[in-house]
């Protein structure tokens, strides 16, 4: 490796270290407040590193990684939203009975896992960066030992995850006995070598998409999403729903980008199904739900399913709409489960909606906040989400998708029936039953009304002003 190659994979080295850097501060006893302060400073200085390394882009770290813009911009979105998740974890931990300190090592190599995804171009770095993410998420999910539903959710997602590598090793290993690489470049040319594609190579090409789609949570794998959704600690269900996806989405779109398996008609037939089942179901479940943590995760299958439509076509206006739906995806769901996170208790989180009747009168700036990520994830104009659905809309249309695009447009008019439910709550009647305990830490309890302010700016500006970030994608290639 040249000295290049080391300063591109700055990020990952700074987030590798990082994690041994708090275990050190652990071990020599500081508080909780120096240990988060400390992960929040680290987390900044890993996101101030991307713009270091732009000038040595695009970077190819043989046979394993590729840096480049999309890499770059994924990594962006995951560190970012770990971020967040970072200042919210505190006053989301610091009254609770368990020792939170290992709680942010086990963040750094999460967040680690999922930007090495962003970067893989080789089966060995995916499936290594899939399991330094998911047996982070093993141990973040049950963190709250006393709670026997985290747990219960623990189980559930390492069963399901094991089950789900099992077949993704599969899958790799029959890919890799058809075509003799598992570089994803070299599969790439194998199968243009090739006078017509070998069942071998299409069953193992499913196979990984079974174990991708248990990763994703989308119809019909997505039976674990709304009880690890529930049991887990708010702060590490959004980092679930927006950086571990955002990972695990990323390289299987640049998997299918370089070997160019959107011609595979079989399987985008297969991928056309998925998507539609996904936003219908998941839309559909979500309608049933009184629980606002088991909404917000059929809500997030029903917006893979909406990936999906701007994934199908392949085109250079997929890798926008893709990426900027990321962006809106992100943002809004990081607001959502942060609002969650802030009224929740020492006992339990604040999933029930009726914990959130009359929130407005209350905590009026709480329930604006909540108001327009709600109405973001809805598709409402003038938020980030609306712009997005359009680019997915464009992305599909462009190529003569009628039939997802349509399907999109009924399952939002769908979806918008139990966002409004919630915000209706919120303005309606005189009674609120959520604690008041957060404010015991009014510093980091101004501090996250804060983030989640900016994140609430964030959703307006681009609903609005979207082409900055249309233009910064541009340049995006996927090679």
């Amino acid at each position: 490796m040249s000295g290049n190659d080391f300063s591109a994979l700055t990020p990952l080295l700074l987030l590798a270290g990082s994690s041994v850097l708090i275990m050190l501060l652990i071990a020599i006893k500081l508080s909780h407040r120096v240990i988060q302060m400390s992960s929040l400073l680290l987390f900044a200085v890993a996101f101030a590193s991307l713009f270091y390394i732009q000038k040595l882009l695009p970077c190819r770290i043989e046979p394993l990684l590729i840096i480049d813009g999309f890499s770059v911009f994924i990594m962006g979105l995951i560190i970012f939203s770990s971020l967040v998740v970072n200042i919210l974890s505190y006053i989301y931990f610091e009254e609770k009975e368990e020792s939170p300190k290992e709680y942010y090592v086990l963040l750094f190599l999460c967040t680690l896992g999922a930007c090495v995804l962003a970067v893989s171009k080789h089966f060995i770095s995916l499936f290594l960066g899939l399991e330094i993410l998911t047996v982070g998420l093993y141990a973040l999910i049950a963190y709250l030992r006393v709670r026997h539903h985290n747990i219960e959710a623990g189980i559930k997602y390492l069963v399901l995850a094991a089950f789900s590598s099992a077949f993704l090793l599969f899958g790799m290993a029959l890919i890799y006995l058809q075509t003799g690489s598992m570089e994803f470049l070299m599969i790439a040319r194998s199968l243009t070598s090739l006078q017509s594609l070998s069942p071998l190579f299409l069953i193992g090409l499913g196979m990984m998409l079974v174990g991708v789609g248990f990763k994703l949570a989308v119809v019909p794998f997505h039976m674990w999403t709304a009880d690890v959704y529930q049991g887990a600690p708010a702060p590490v269900t959004a980092f679930i729903a927006t950086a571990s996806k955002g990972g695990v989405f990323a390289v299987l779109f640049r998997f299918f980008i370089m070997i160019d398996g959107f011609r595979f008609k079989v399987v985008m037939l297969i991928l056309i199904c998925i998507a539609i089942a996904s936003m219908i179901i998941g839309n559909l479940l979500a309608v049933q739900q009184k629980n606002v943590k088991r909404i917000l995760a059929y809500s997030s299958i029903a917006h893979l399913g909406y990936l999906l439509v701007a994934f199908i076509p392949g085109s250079i206006m997929s890798v926008k709409a893709v990426g900027f739906y990321l962006i809106a995806y992100f943002i809004t769901t990081l607001t959502a489960f942060g609002i969650v996170t802030i009224l929740s208790n020492k006992e339990t989180d604040a999933e029930d909606i009726e914990s959130y009747k009359a929130l407005f009168w209350q905590h009026p700036v709480l329930a604006c906040i909540f108001s327009s990520a709600l109405l973001s994830l809805a598709g409402i104009p003038l938020t980030v989400g609306f712009v997005g659905k359009f680019y997915i809309l464009a992305a599909g249309l462009q190529v003569g998708f009628w039939v997802t695009a349509l399907i999109l447009v009924v399952s939002s008019v769908i979806g918008l029936y139990y966002y409004l439910r919630i915000i209706t709550t919120m303005f309606a009647g005189q009674k609120n039953i959520l604690s008041e305990g957060k404010k015991a830490n009014p510093f980091f309890y101004t501090v996250s009304i804060i983030a989640l302010s900016v994140l609430t700016l964030l959703i307006i500006w681009l609903g609005v002003y979207p082409s900055a970030v249309m233009s910064f994608m541009e340049n995006f290639q996927l090679k």
